[in-house]
């Protein structure tokens, strides 16, 4: 029998394929073990994910009150919608309600003879419904006074005015003011305080403290202005501008007060008064002149970038004859100021050049909440600046101002100029 005899060939061969047959187990080994913690991580993230993952999800709320038609938890909502047959919105409101964080419906057994649960499970579709129905008294109430007439009830203003003929002195004492709105929507109270100035000149400027947290502040200051004959007090006219002290933004405006002062006759004394507050009038004004604005918004970055170019036909200052402006820029998010910048001041001129760059970074996506507010002042020392003219640009402003806006929101990364006329501020 001849003996078996292999070659040095085949001995090499077999390490090779050993090596060959051992990366595939190694390659198949390592996959294995991948797809087992994928499978563990995708059942994990099936529970209910933590309260702070879903309360950061962009563009949609957790609260069932909150939830309305354009986004909604569930990824059926479209098809239980087009299946579901017309139903009032309060039934749809109150569905949404029961939905958990995932927004999934809990399960609800209900037993078919118990009557409470029946009602419990019966969604109260006409609950806001009742709530509008009123009596026929209060429909007589509610008709007697138009929205308008209740949006102008400010409260009332009590002052006195009185002239001493010895020091040639114009005499007037802030009491009190009474029926105050609420500013503070959390406290459901105002700090309320006025600031006071004679017409046409407005030299003279004065204030009073700030009351906190009260409705009907009893001030009892008094304001001596000297030098101001008993001839000229017919000319002249007095401005009250009531507001509320705000720590964290700018002070709200209640509202105004103003008393020509011709026809009061002060020879006899003390003259009491009292006026109603009205709404403070915040018409257009040519005379309040023009700002040059350029926008761009990096919807990349999100970022606004905002460049103050240029301010002309600015009013003239009643002391000096010209003004030293300067701008301030404040971003708004919801209402809320969340940043501010300002320019350097020009001195003596109504034609200012500015060119300064301002960079904002947007806390939301997209430019829907987000207003500009550019606030032309009077640069003046020793005392507070004066607001020369205002201006707002925004998704809700009117005029100029939407319109700038929206072209820097259907063109990013587009830089947009234009001018804008300034209001009273």
């Amino acid at each position: 029998m001849a003996p078996i005899t292999t070659s040095r060939e085949e001995f090499d061969e077999i390490p090779t394929v050993v090596g060959i047959f051992s990366a595939f187990g190694l390659v198949f080994t390592v996959s294995l073990f991948a797809w087992i913690c994928c499978q563990r991580k995708s059942s994990k993230s099936n529970k209910t994910p933590p309260y702070k993952f879903v309360h950061v999800l962009k563009g949609v709320d957790i609260y069932p009150e909150n939830l309305n038609s354009k986004k909604k938890f569930g990824a059926d909502d479209k098809n239980e919608v087009k299946n579901k047959p017309a139903v009032p919105k309060n039934s749809l409101h109150l569905d949404l309600e029961k939905r958990d964080l995932n927004g999934n419906f809990p399960k609800t057994n209900l037993k078919p003879g118990s009557p409470s649960d029946l009602e419990n499970a019966t969604p109260k579709l006409f609950l806001e419904g009742e709530k509008e129905s009123v009596s026929p008294e209060s429909l007589k109430s509610s008709t007697s006074l138009t929205s308008e007439e209740k949006q102008e009830k400010l409260g009332t203003l009590f002052f006195s005015l009185e002239y001493n003929f010895e020091k040639k002195a114009f005499v007037v004492n802030i009491k009190e003011a009474r029926g105050l709105p609420a500013m503070d929507e959390q406290s459901m109270t105002s700090d309320p305080y006025i600031k006071m100035t004679i017409l046409p000149e407005k030299k003279h400027k004065v204030k009073t403290r700030v009351l906190r947290k009260t409705l009907d502040p009893a001030f009892d200051e008094t304001f001596t202005f000297y030098g101001i004959p008993y001839t000229q007090i017919q000319e002249l006219a007095l401005h009250f501008t009531i507001l509320s002290f705000d720590r964290f933004s700018r002070d709200d405006i209640i509202g105004e007060v103003l008393i020509p002062l011709s026809g009061i006759e002060l020879c006899e004394g003390k003259m009491l008064m009292n006026r109603e507050i009205i709404k403070r009038n915040v018409r257009k004004s040519s005379g309040r002149g023009e700002l040059l604005i350029s926008l761009c918004y990096q919807s990349t970055t999100n970022t606004l970038t905002v460049v103050v170019l240029k301010a002309r036909h600015l009013p003239k200052s009643d002391v000096s004859g010209l003004s030293d402006p300067y701008v301030k820029v404040n971003l708004y998010h919801a209402k809320k100021r969340i940043s501010k910048k300002k320019t350097h001041v020009k001195k003596c001129t109504p034609n200012a050049v500015f060119n300064e760059l301002f960079v904002f970074d947007i806390p939301c996506e997209g430019l829907e909440d987000i207003s500009v507010e550019f606030l032309v002042l009077d640069s003046e020392r020793g005392s507070r600046n004066e607001v020369i003219g205002q201006l707002v640009l925004g998704a809700a402003a009117e005029g100029t101002g939407g319109e700038h806006w929206k072209e820097i929101c259907d063109y990013p990364r587009r830089q947009i100029a234009k001018w804008h006329v300034l209001c009273d501020g």
